[in-house]
């Protein structure tokens, strides 16, 4: 059981590959925690007009 065994979590880090053993989840690692809140993209401002000659 090692990095050649697909079936261990090893094995699956060193293959690149998901599965039972080596889930590709978004849960929280504690039960009952709360999951990280996103906060939203802040809006650009407009850029300044440029002033004429």
């Amino acid at each position: 059981m090692g990095k050649g065994d697909r079936r261990t979590r090893r094995g699956k880090t060193y293959r690149g590959s998901y599965g039972n053993s080596r889930a590709h989840s978004l849960q929280p690692a504690v039960a009952g925690a709360k999951a990280t809140v996103t906060k939203p993209a802040a809006a650009k401002k407009a850029a300044p007009k440029k002033k004429s000659a």
